[in-house]
């Protein structure tokens, strides 16, 4: 009987090899790799829902519609600006997530279960500080469910929802303090045109580079993004 020659035991001796290389960290980086993918699926959504993104773009927004330039700055610059004060601001959080969950999970040092579990933690203080006590208590109350006890995490099912509700009333109570000296501005233009009989004079082309001027010599960009930054 003729025994197995030598090209059946190289390719018996590749493919446990193989084998083995699978099992030990092949696997391990195919879920890391799908994971990473998946988080880069969702990302516009996290950022939309969990970070400070929202407030700033809002605000920002409300600010163009105030100066009376619906065009300027354009939708790229206010995004791209926004994102970047999201970063400078969820950096903390950021970090943490990383050296907490993330880190570890990459070191095959926790699970994936566990390290969604430390995640949410950093998250939820963050979103917990922003969040105001009747948005929370809303979805409590529609929900059904009861309040966790002192020490214990707050659903994200229902922290998100809060957390969003909160911050677009936080965004437009801040517009609203943006609209009101524009608005008496431009109230004051066309006050002054009537009375001189320029009513022909669209108040528009007057008011516009009063508040311009108005809002530069205040240092109107500054303030703006430090009451944005501070107000996290």
């Amino acid at each position: 009987m003729n025994g197995p020659t030598t090209t059946q035991l190289l390719s018996k001796a590749v493919g446990a090899s193989n084998e083995l290389a699978l099992a030990s960290g092949g696997g391990s980086s195919a879920v890391k790799i799908f994971l990473v993918l998946t988080a880069l699926s969702f990302g516009t959504a996290l950022v939309l829902s969990v970070t400070s993104f929202t407030r700033i773009v809002i605000v920002l927004s409300f600010l163009r519609q105030a100066l009376g330039t619906p065009q300027l700055p354009p939708n790229q610059v206010l995004i791209g600006l926004s994102l970047f004060l999201t970063l400078f601001i969820m950096a903390p959080t950021v970090r943490r997530v990383h050296e907490q969950a993330l880190q570890p999970l990459m070191d095959d040092k926790i699970s994936v279960g566990e390290a969604l579990q430390r995640a949410q933690g950093p998250l939820s203080d963050w979103m917990l500080k922003q969040t105001h006590e009747e948005d929370l208590r809303l979805f409590f109350e529609v929900s059904a469910s009861a309040r966790p006890a002192r020490g214990e995490a707050v659903p994200i099912t229902v922290l998100v929802p809060a957390f969003m509700v909160s911050e677009l009333g936080t965004a437009f109570r801040m517009g609203l303090f943006l609209f009101v000296p524009m608005l008496l501005i431009d109230l004051l233009v066309a006050v002054v045109l009537m009375s001189l009989g320029m009513m022909m004079v669209p108040p528009t082309m007057v008011a516009l580079p009063l508040k311009l001027g108005v809002f530069l010599l205040a240092g109107g960009w500054h303030l703006v993004v430090s009451s944005l930054i501070r107000s996290f």
